[in-house]
């Protein structure tokens, strides 16, 4: 039996990578109205990447990028609209590096483009495009960030060294200050 020839143990989304213009307004809202706890924070020059837990495992993450603003717009839920450009890309979950590599053979096997291992820090990833042109990604959770207190101060999980507001707020007193306010669209 080849590796390809048992199915990937999945453990659900490791995150689903959104788009947004304003972290800081992202991480008031996914935490301070959402409750969803700051889990992780990726930073470097042009672009930041930050991780919110909705469940064990599971988490909703935002990409923000200094030289490249995407348009905002308003959609009710479930209303199919072309211009949805804040999908960035779904990231299924893995238990072990081992359930990783396995699956890098099963889609190169399959004739698959796939990169190699892609080490975050507290995640490690490889990527691939589904038939559609989707971008996916499969982790696994090198530092499991969900389902304990948060550590704020923990440098291997909060690796932006020029957090957004926000985040210095959590950091230095473990809450938001203020929280923006949505409307329905």
């Amino acid at each position: 039996m080849g590796a390809h020839d048992e199915g990937p143990r999945w453990r659900g989304i490791n995150h689903l990578a959104l788009v947004t213009n304003d972290m800081d307004a992202t991480v008031r809202f996914y935490h301070g109205v959402l409750g969803a706890r700051l889990v992780g924070t990726i930073g470097a020059p042009g672009f930041r990447h930050y991780f919110f837990e909705f469940g064990a495992q599971n988490t909703v993450a935002f990409f923000e990028y200094a030289d490249l603003k995407v348009e905002a717009f308003a959609k009710p839920a479930g209303v199919p609209d072309p211009r949805a450009a804040q999908f960035d890309h779904l990231s299924f979950n893995l238990p072990d590096e081992e359930a990783l590599l396995a699956l890098r053979d099963r889609l190169k096997a399959a004739g698959c483009g796939i990169t190699d291992v892609v080490d975050h820090g507290f995640i490690r990833s490889v990527y691939f495009t589904d038939p559609n042109g989707i971008a996916l990604e499969a982790s696994w959770w090198v530092l499991d960030a969900t389902g304990r207190p948060a550590d704020y101060g923990d440098e291997r999980l909060f690796a932006d060294a020029d957090p957004v507001p926000a985040v210095r707020e959590l950091q230095e007193t473990g809450t938001v200050a203020s929280t923006p306010i949505t409307h329905l669209v």
